[in-house]
C-alpha cells in the first residue's frame, strides 16, 4: 500500500513540477480592448499596437520605456544640419518570420505605402512629408524630407512606421508577417490572440519566453477573477482600479504603476452647432470638475490636465486654472450663446471604464448649467465608424495614447474637426525648428491656443496601473508609448 501511495505521490509532483516548467515558458497578458486587426500601420486603434508592436512588427528606430529611441532596424544613422536628410544603416541577416529577407527595399516600400492616396495611416502626413527615399544598397536607406522633423527618429519607432514586406502587406490585418522576437499563431475573435517564438528572429537565445497569449477580458469585475484564478498573468492596465488595494496587500502580486502619454479628453465636434460656438465650449469646460471625475472615475490614479499635453513633458504648461471648475462662469457663457436652460447634447461613450465612467460623471456636472446630456454606450467598431470616421457626433471620451499628437489638432479633417490657421502655424514652427528651447516655445504656446479655444474639454492624464504576477520579470513600468514589449519579459525563478 504504501509502495502504491509512494508512486500516486512522485507521480503528482512530477506532474506538477511539468506544469510549472510550462508555465514558465509562456505568459498570459490581460487586455481591455480587443484590437480590429493587427495591421498597426493601416488602423488607429491603440489595441493594435499593444499586441504587435516590438512583439511582432519593428521598425527603424525603437522607444525603451524611458521614451528613449534606439537602434531597431537600424544600426545606426546620420542625420543632416538641416534635419531634411536621413541615412540609415540596416541590420544585417535579418528575416520576416515567413523566412523572407529584409532590407531597404522594404523600407521604402512601407513608407510609400503609407504615404499612399489608399493609405489609412493615422500619421500618413509623416510619410507625405517624405519628398524622396533611396535605396543605395541593400542595407543604406536614405530619406529626404520636404520640410525638416526633429522628432523623426522618434517617429520612425512608433507602431505607424513599422516595417512590413510587399508580399504580405495586404494580409497583416488578420495574419501579420513581421520581423520581430514572436511570430503570429493564431486570432480566436472575442477571446485571444496567440503568438510564439519567431524561429527567424536574429537573436532567438535572447527571448525567454516561447508562447504569449494576449487574452480580452472587458468586464472590469472579470479582470479581478482572472487575477485571482491565474487565468491571466498580467494585466498591464487593469480597468477596477478600486482592487488595486486587494492586490497590493497580496503577496502574489506586484502593481505596475507608472506614467501614460494617454491625454484624456471630452472630444467634442467643433464643427456641429451649437460646439461651433466657442462659448458653448468654454461653459462645457467650466461646469467640468476635474478633481471630481479623477476621484469617482479613476479613484484618484490620474494627473488633471488643462491642454492636450502630458504633464510629465519638459514643455508642459499647467493651464488648469484658465479653465477652472466655475458653474456661474458656465452659465452666463450659455446665457450669452442664447442657450440658457435649452441645450441637449448626445455623448457617446467607448467601453473602456476611463470613459464609461468619466461619461456619468459628466452628465450629471454639465445638467447643473442646463445642459441635458444623452449618453450612448458604443462598442469600439461602431465608435471608430461614427464618432472617429462619419464625424456623427457631438461629445465623447477618449484616451489619445500616442506621444507628441498635440499635432492632430492641426488636421482639420480630424474628429475633433478644429480648423484655426493660428494653430497651425504654430505647430508647423514647432515640428521645424531645429533649436529645442525655441521648439518648447511654440509647444507651450500651442496648449495655450487649445485651452483659450476649449477645443475639447481636457480631462486628466491616464495613469499606468496594472497587475502583474510577483515573478514575473521584465515589464515596463512607465508607457511612453502603448505597447506590451514582451521580448525582455521572464519569469524569476
Amino acid at each position: 500500500m504504501n509502495g502504491i501511495l509512494g508512486g500516486l505521490i512522485v507521480v503528482v509532483v512530477l506532474t506538477i513540477s511539468q506544469f510549472t516548467l510550462a508555465a514558465r515558458d509562456s505568459v498570459v497578458v490581460g487586455m481591455r480592448l480587443e484590437p480590429p486587426g493587427l495591421d498597426p500601420t493601416m488602423g488607429a486603434a491603440a489595441a493594435i499596437s499593444q499586441i504587435t508592436l516590438y512583439n511582432i512588427f519593428e521598425g527603424l528606430t525603437r522607444i525603451d520605456e524611458r521614451g528613449e529611441v534606439g537602434p531597431g532596424l537600424a544600426t545606426d544613422w546620420t542625420v543632416s544640419d538641416d534635419l531634411k536628410t536621413f541615412t540609415f544603416k540596416l541590420r544585417q541577416g535579418v528575416r520576416f518570420s515567413d523566412g523572407s529577407a529584409f532590407d531597404s527595399a522594404d523600407v521604402k516600400f512601407t513608407f510609400e505605402r503609407n504615404a499612399s492616396e489608399q493609405s489609412t495611416n493615422k500619421r500618413k502626413s509623416r510619410f507625405e512629408n517624405m519628398e524622396s527615399l533611396d535605396a543605395l544598397d541593400p542595407q543604406t536607406l536614405v530619406i529626404r524630407l520636404k520640410e525638416p522633423n526633429p522628432l523623426l527618429l522618434f517617429n520612425l519607432g512608433e507602431s505607424t512606421a513599422v516595417i512590413v514586406a510587399p508580399e504580405t502587406a495586404e494580409t497583416n490585418a488578420t495574419h501579420p508577417v513581421g520581423t520581430g522576437p514572436f511570430k503570429f499563431v493564431k486570432w480566436t475573435k472575442g477571446d485571444s490572440v496567440v503568438l510564439e517564438r519567431n524561429p527567424q528572429y536574429r537573436s532567438p537565445g535572447d527571448i525567454k519566453l516561447s508562447n504569449v497569449t494576449f487574452k480580452f477580458v472587458g468586464d472590469a469585475n472579470a479582470q479581478v477573477a482572472a487575477m485571482m484564478a491565474g487565468d491571466v498573468d498580467v494585466f498591464p492596465r487593469i480597468g477596477a482600479l478600486e482592487t488595486l488595494k486587494q492586490f497590493e496587500n497580496d503577496p502574489r502580486f506586484q502593481i505596475l504603476q507608472g506614467t501614460t502619454e494617454g491625454e484624456t479628453v471630452l472630444s467634442t465636434n467643433n464643427k456641429r452647432p451649437p460646439l461651433d460656438d466657442v462659448r458653448v465650449r468654454c461653459a462645457i469646460a467650466h461646469a467640468i470638475n476635474r478633481e471630481e471625475i479623477i476621484n469617482g472615475s479613476e479613484f484618484g490614479y490620474a494627473t488633471p490636465i488643462g491642454s492636450h499635453f502630458p504633464p510629465h513633458h519638459p514643455a508642459y504648461v499647467d493651464l488648469t486654472d484658465l479653465r477652472a471648475h466655475d458653474l456661474d462662469k458656465a452659465r452666463a457663457l450659455l446665457k450669452e450663446a442664447g442657450y440658457e436652460g435649452s441645450l441637449e447634447l448626445t455623448l457617446q461613450l467607448p467601453p473602456p471604464e476611463y470613459a464609461r465612467r468619466s461619461g456619468e460623471i459628466i452628465a450629471a456636472q454639465l445638467a447643473k448649467v442646463g445642459i441635458k446630456v444623452s449618453i450612448e454606450n458604443v462598442q469600439w467598431a461602431r465608435w471608430l465608424d461614427v464618432v472617429y470616421k462619419q464625424k456623427n457626433y457631438d461629445l465623447s471620451i477618449v484616451s489619445h495614447v500616442e506621444p507628441n499628437d498635440i499635432s492632430i489638432y492641426a488636421n482639420p479633417d480630424y474628429y475633433f474637426q478644429y480648423d484655426n490657421r493660428e494653430f497651425r502655424d504654430i505647430i508647423t514652427k514647432a515640428d521645424t525648428v531645429l533649436e529645442t528651447k525655441e521648439r518648447y516655445a511654440h509647444l507651450r504656446e500651442a496648449q495655450r491656443k487649445l485651452a483659450t479655444d476649449c477645443v475639447n474639454g481636457f480631462l486628466f492624464q491616464l495613469a499606468k496601473a496594472g497587475v502583474a504576477r510577483r515573478e514575473l520579470k521584465g515589464l515596463w513600468q512607465n508607457w511612453p508609448m502603448f505597447v506590451n514589449d514582451i521580448a525582455a519579459v521572464y519569469w524569476e525563478d
